[in-house]
């Protein structure tokens, strides 16, 4: 007894210190693992939360990637959503159960985002990061044209290095040359789908900024990519994808100068696997000048559905219809009253993105775009007295003049281009190799020639190169072989590469080279080569217009990132240009012509652009482009402006721009200039004018949040109403001003 009195009195001794010390607390688990690119390098700096699921005050735990892509996080047990994020990926999101002690392995592979406005979709076969780009690129993002409120596309665009805009009016055609590059020597994409008329230019007139993420322009022949069109450069606008569960949308209303009205809306979201985001607006406004009124109706939508992480479907479609008046050549001649034009730009692209292994991605892509032109004159409004221009008067109202004459006509055109592409990539680290096939067929329908129809069937392969050698070099290098229904099979390849000079901190910052090769091509429009007309046949024997472009870029970081330059040197030779001359015809024909590859031109100069975050509130950009273009040779030249020596026309020998942009708070304003040097131009009047005079145009907007996303905004075009004219005789608008509101709801998840 004595002995289990002793085992008693010692196990309540031990019980009471075990009761007076404090339990260990259950072991924490772990989550770790390797962050992985598309090439499988590692991915460094990306942001690994975690965070108990459904509980919003619960503690948020955190680490960051390594240089190899490494990360680890120690967390109590429990059920955790955890969050990767760098703003060049897309975010990625894995709900793990967790128990004491346990470590869980999580090895993500991260993908490039498509709409981070540091991701360059354009540049490449595949998405690249822009810093990765050999050509010379610009990406303006959805932040900064929610900024600068620009409603129709060139007015955003105009800052942009190397970009000039040749416009005839306010509501006439809208030309774009891209580091002097011929207006239909860009190919310009919406959603992946080309919307260039065959051989021809896009009027950017009727683009709207709606509904769109970001617009990128990457400068440089880029035909072993994108084929025809691309002979000086890519513009490709990217429409808004939804992200959140709960929906996000907003609408707007506003009014101003000339009578003008603009109202619209746009909703975006996620269910599930599904994404959708849509906008519609409606803009009118009486305008200016006599018959300048003008209607824009935009559409947009953009669909996809994830049958899982490497397995997507995407639909994007868009709509840009227009209805203008055109006073024309008003600043020589009286207002054309009744002239007018309507067009319409539809564009649609249907996309299967999947993984087949951890290496190979591949792309089934259909594409659709149809444009129709309908511009016509029913009344003349003014004849001509001289006898021999012609010009009767034909109409009891029409005013007299010495020699010019307001022609009654009506012209139609319309265009379908459909194409199909299948494209694989195989990436490994450092290396990446993307093949593809791409068949187009293109219709036309033009109301002078002979045919109701026209039709022309192209084919083209081609192979995309990426090489990552170490950490400072990046190479790029390709080929495209073009099958054209028309001139025959073309090959044009693209070589270039980065290369990190100098990695730095403090105020001496990362020091970039970028080196740049290419060609272009461009097929001839369908009444080049297709006219049947006994006096003014087209020729069946047309080469493809084409150019040869190299390009050398520095760019440079200063004080702590702060402050980045850049500048890029080009030089183009433009050859085979199509020009139409006259020649010897058969009996019959009073005046015989046809088109011919007589031109010759180069485009060579520099593009500054410079970006300075000085305060926190307050960032300046701003650019300067030296483009010293040639006409070389011009036999067939109709007007002393398009002579040899000349400069190439309507592209101005210097431009510029600068941007303040202040944001405080809930208030918002941007103050941007925008300067053109003297151009080489023609009144085409024969009056002898082949000179437009430089000017300087200043724009301002603002906006202030209210409360909950309601804004109220406002914005003015041509802040001082500076009388100038991009293009001879049609002067520009003068000082727009109009204000807003809007309620903005930016959603959950």
């Amino acid at each position: 007894m004595k002995t289990l009195r002793i085992v008693f009195c010692l196990y309540l001794l031990f019980a009471g210190a075990a009761r007076a010390f404090p339990q260990s607390p259950p072991a924490d688990a772990h989550i770790s693992g390797h962050l992985t690119d598309p090439s499988d390098a590692g991915v460094a700096g990306v942001r690994v939360t975690a965070q108990l699921e459904n509980t919003s005050d619960a503690p948020l735990w955190s680490a960051t990637s390594s240089t190899d892509g490494a990360y680890d996080l120690s967390v109590p047990a429990g059920r955790y959503r955890v969050h990767f994020f760098r703003d060049t990926f897309t975010p990625r999101d894995v709900t793990v159960d967790l128990t004491p002690g346990t470590t869980r392995t999580l090895n993500i592979r991260m993908e490039l985002q498509p709409l981070s406005d540091q991701v360059l979709v354009t540049a490449q076969a595949e998405p690249i990061s822009e810093q990765q780009s050999s050509a010379p690129s610009t990406i303006v993002g959805r932040e900064e044209i929610e900024q600068r409120q620009s409603v129709l596309l060139p007015d955003l665009l105009i800052y942009t290095p190397g970009v000039a805009f040749g416009r005839t009016g306010p509501n006439g055609t809208a030309s774009i040359f891209l580091d002097g590059g011929n207006s239909n020597f860009t190919k310009v994409l919406v959603d992946g789908t080309a919307i260039n008329p065959p051989g021809g230019a896009v009027d950017f007139s009727i683009l709207t900024t709606d509904n769109l993420d970001k617009v990128e322009v990457v400068r440089g022949a880029e035909s072993a990519i994108y084929g025809t069109d691309a002979v000086s450069g890519v513009v490709q606008l990217i429409s808004h994808r939804g992200s959140t569960v709960v929906p996000a949308f907003s609408i707007f209303s506003e009014g101003g100068s000339f009578s003008s009205y603009r109202g619209g809306g746009q909703i975006s979201g996620m269910a599930g696997h599904f994404d959708y985001a849509g906008a519609a607006s409606y803009l009118q406004t009486g305008g200016e000048y006599p018959n300048s009124d003008f209607i824009n109706r935009t559409l947009s939508g953009n669909f996809g559905y994830a049958i899982s992480e490497t397995n997507q479907l995407r639909l994007t479609l868009r709509n840009n219809s227009g209805d203008a008046g055109i006073p024309g050549q008003i600043g020589y001649t009286p207002p054309s009253l009744y002239q007018r034009y309507n067009q319409e730009l539809f564009s649609a692209n249907a996309r299967w993105d999947f993984a087949t292994g951890s290496h190979w991605r591949n792309e089934l892509m259909g594409a659709e775009a149809y444009m129709r032109q309908h511009s016509f004159n029913p009344t003349q409004s003014f004849y001509a007295t001289d006898p021999n221009a012609f010009c009767p008067q034909a109409n009891a109202r029409a005013v007299a003049t010495a020699e010019f004459c307001d022609y009654v006509y009506d012209a139609r055109y319309a265009y379908n281009v459909a194409s199909v592409t299948a494209q694989t990539t195989y990436s490994i680290q450092k290396f990446a190799a993307t093949a593809g096939y791409q068949y187009t067929v293109e219709n036309g329908s033009i109301y002078y020639l002979p045919q109701p129809h026209v039709r022309r069937n192209n084919q083209a392969g081609y192979l995309d190169f990426r090489y990552l050698p170490m950490s400072r070099l990046a190479f790029d290098f390709g080929a495209r072989a073009e099958d054209n229904g028309y001139y025959g099979t073309r090959v044009v390849p693209r070589v270039g590469g980065t290369a990190f000079l100098r990695y730095g901190k403090g105020f001496w910052g990362d020091t970039q080279l970028r080196m740049f090769y290419g060609q272009g091509i461009k097929e001839p429009r369908f009444d080049q080569t297709y006219g049947t007309d006994v006096c003014d046949p087209g020729n069946p024997n047309l080469k493809p217009e084409a150019s040869k472009n190299w390009s050398a870029g520095l760019d440079q970081k200063l004080s702590g990132d702060r402050f980045k330059i850049s500048a890029n040197y080009f030089y183009y030779r433009f050859y085979n240009i199509v020009s139409f001359g006259q020649a010897t015809g058969p009996v019959g024909c009073p005046f015989f012509g046809s088109y011919f590859n007589t031109d010759l031109a180069f485009s060579r100069g520099v593009n500054v652009s410079g970006e300075l975050r000085a305060t926190k509130w307050l960032f300046v950009a701003g650019n300067y482009t030296y483009d010293d273009t040639r006409v070389l040779k011009s036999p067939n030249a109709s007007d002393p402006a398009l002579i040899a020596g000349n400069r190439l026309i309507r592209r101005p020998l210097n431009s510029g721009s600068i941007t303040l942009t202040a944001a405080y708070r809930r208030f918002n304003a941007v103050l941007a200039g925008y300067f053109a040097g003297v151009r080489t131009d023609s009144d085409f009047l024969f009056l002898g004018f082949t000179r437009n005079p430089g000017y300087a145009r200043f724009d301002f907007s603002t906006s202030y949040t209210f409360y909950r996303g309601l804004s109220i905004y406002a914005r003015a075009t041509n802040l001082f109403d500076k009388q100038y004219q991009d293009v001879l005789g049609y002067p520009a608008l003068g000082r727009d001003a109009r204000v807003g509101l809007r309620y903005q709801f930016s959603g959950r998840n």
